[in-house]
């Protein structure tokens, strides 16, 4: 049978990975592709290699309604890839890590398009299991927006307190290109950041997504917020905590093995990789005794902003686990 507009908004198998000008990019997922996909960029492992372009203007006709989705925000580097792995049950929710699609939208807000990624987001393959996504940076900037759309959405904000964060995010020269290329992505956010050091950069956008967050918690009740070095130092109370927290209808059994598997024992990014907490805890170590000097002035940075109380004790009560 032909495809029909309505096969597009009813099945997951059908995603909208990105938007090429005016049409809209869709390929072939199931359940399988969809667990295998680490990422959904352009690192994606679809279910065929066929894409279907569609013209936006068509599908923005089309009267959809969002189901409730599922979140994590993070603030990049602070085991949200980890979190959503662990929480990825092929029995359970679907997960979906950094859609592409989405994080364009982060850059070039449009009220229509984020309306139909929404409803494209929101569909699964369990009535009962809401879709989780786990959005990136720039999507933290469209946070405004979703708070509009659904304040009763389940979230956890995934976050570092400013020293492990600068440590991981300033550690190695691919780190800070990707820190350089972001700030100046997010410029309509950030203001031009083109003469600031990397330590610079690096503190305002830690400052600005924790202002973000807490504003965020403020208007959404089921949302949490979450230390990321809780979740590197003892996993299972925290996964315990979080699946609740958003709705994910995951087994105890299914949480003990991912804990006990290899999600935790390699690099979350690349499992090829052999990496645990003790390897973090020892490469923020000797990173640390290299970066002293730009620690402290993306501290003193932030210190020169407005007064406000470390995250964690912002957070308070909506901390997910203390």
């Amino acid at each position: 049978m032909p495809l029909t507009i309505e096969d597009l908004f009813a099945t997951p198998d059908h995603y909208l990975h990105s938007f090429d000008g005016d049409a809209a990019i869709f390929m072939p997922m199931d359940r399988a592709a969809y667990h295998r996909s680490i990422f959904l960029d352009q690192r994606i492992s679809p279910a065929a290699a066929s894409t279907i372009p569609l013209p936006v203007p068509s599908l923005l006709q089309h009267p959809a309604t969002a189901a409730p989705i599922a979140w994590i925000f993070h603030m990049a580097h602070c085991g949200s890839t980890l979190l959503a792995r662990a929480l990825d049950d092929v029995a359970a929710s679907l997960v979906l890590r950094e859609p592409f699609a989405l994080r364009q939208i982060g850059f070039g807000p449009d009220t229509g398009r984020l309306n139909l990624m929404l409803a494209m987001l929101g569909k699964r393959y369990r009535a009962d299991a809401p879709t989780l996504v786990k959005a990136n940076v720039p999507v933290n900037f469209l946070l405004p927006r979703l708070t509009e759309a659904d304040p009763g959405a389940r979230a956890i904000f995934l976050y570092l307190p400013l020293r492990p964060y600068l440590l991981a995010i300033l550690r190695s020269e691919a780190h800070r290109f990707w820190l350089r290329n972001v700030t100046w992505q997010l410029k309509p956010y950030l203001g031009d950041l083109s003469s600031a050091l990397d330590a610079e950069r690096a503190a305002m956008l830690w400052f600005t997504q924790i202002e973000i967050f807490a504003q965020a918690l403020s208007a959404m009740p089921n949302a949490a917020a979450l230390n990321a070095e809780r979740l590197f130092a003892d996993p299972l109370p925290v996964l315990r905590a979080a699946a609740p927290r958003l709705g994910i209808p995951i087994s105890d059994t299914a949480l003990e093995a991912a804990v006990a598997g290899p999600i935790f024992s390699t690099h979350a990014k690349d499992p090829s990789i052999a990496f645990d907490n003790a390897d973090r805890i020892a490469l923020a170590a000797a990173t640390e005794r290299d970066l002293e000097t730009e620690i402290a002035a993306a501290e003193a940075w932030v210190a020169r902003q407005a007064a406000a109380p470390p995250p964690d004790v912002r957070f308070g009560q909506r901390e997910l686990v203390h």
